[in-house]
């Protein structure tokens, strides 16, 4: 039996725990002590949220991976707003980039016209490519939210497969990430831009290249591989979804995470200040401390032409 989370609560505990975050920031500067207590209780709520997404990502969506993270991130929090409370300050940066994410990402779930402007713009571009490798599927509005953003592809049956592109095909959830990792640090503006910048125009482009595999491997189902032990493994009624799970929720989602420690490298050769916050999750996840900043200068992976701008 799957468990049946209310539609609002992941809304309600996103704003919650930025409203947390963003307090804790705040505090930290005035009085730390109650500010640990308030970046705690941001930090359980943080792993309370996660909670509550489990059961979508690994029931609903059909997700392995964001299934397996979302429920490994529920401890890390768990321990992490421990950790603060017990004195660990530099997590305070951590918590700030966290507030930082979510104040990005947030309204967009939130403010229908931002949502809409961004899922079609990505939709269309997304159309172009295909349509500029030569295919030519119907491009047209999503019954599922209303937005130009599906695409039909008809086999020489005549059988259609339909798909199309939501918030999270965007990419705004990793660009929230870098752009929350960037705000967060003491670094100066040029380079934090800089490095916005960077960060945003590779997962932009990955992005909709990673839209075009799903919708093309999907449409001209490319990886019917497996049909019968996937389809009983995964609960799907109809044998075409196999390549749909192959293409998105297997191949794009770990290479997804191969891109996003590329793209890090690429932040943190103009941002090496960001290291700080991946020392403290490092530390999180392994119980080690590490020195990433000096293993990265050493290795001559920051850049320095700028670094007192």
């Amino acid at each position: 039996m799957t468990a049946v989370v209310p539609e609002f609560l992941p809304d309600v505990l996103a704003w919650v725990v930025v409203a947390a975050f963003v307090a804790t920031a705040a505090l930290e500067r005035y009085d730390r002590r109650r500010a640990r207590v308030v970046g705690a209780g941001a930090w359980v709520a943080f792993g309370a949220f996660w909670g509550v997404l489990f059961p979508q990502f690994a029931f609903g969506m059909k997700s392995f991976v964001e299934g397996a993270l979302s429920l490994a991130a529920v401890p890390l929090c768990l321990y992490a707003g421990y950790q603060l409370y017990a004195g660990r300050d530099s997590l305070f940066l951590l918590s700030r980039a966290v507030g930082a994410m979510g104040l990005i990402y947030l309204p967009f779930t939130t403010v229908e016209p931002a949502r809409e402007f961004l899922v079609e713009a990505v939709s269309y571009q997304t159309y172009l490519v295909i349509e500029a490798l030569g295919y030519d599927p119907a491009f047209t509005v999503a019954e599922e939210n209303g937005y130009h953003s599906a695409f039909v592809f008809t086999d020489a049956t005549g059988h259609e497969y339909y798909t199309y592109l939501v918030l999270a095909c965007t990419g705004i959830g990793s660009m929230s990430i870098f752009g929350g990792l960037i705000a967060a640090v003491d670094a100066p503006l040029r380079r934090k831009l800089r490095a916005f910048a960077l960060a945003v125009g590779v997962i932009w482009l990955l992005n909709v290249a990673r839209n075009v595999f799903i919708a093309l491997a999907f449409g001209n189902q490319w990886f019917q591989f497996f049909v019968d032990p996937i389809t009983t493994l995964v609960g799907y009624s109809q044998p075409g979804m196999v390549s749909f799970f192959i293409a998105d929720r297997v191949l794009s989602q770990l290479l997804a995470l191969v891109a996003l420690v590329g793209i890090l490298w690429l932040v943190v050769r103009d941002v090496p200040e960001v290291l700080t916050i991946v020392e403290d999750v490092a530390y999180l996840v392994t119980g080690n401390e590490y020195d990433l900043r000096r293993t990265v200068a050493a290795d001559g992976g920051t850049r320095r032409d700028d670094a007192g701008r």
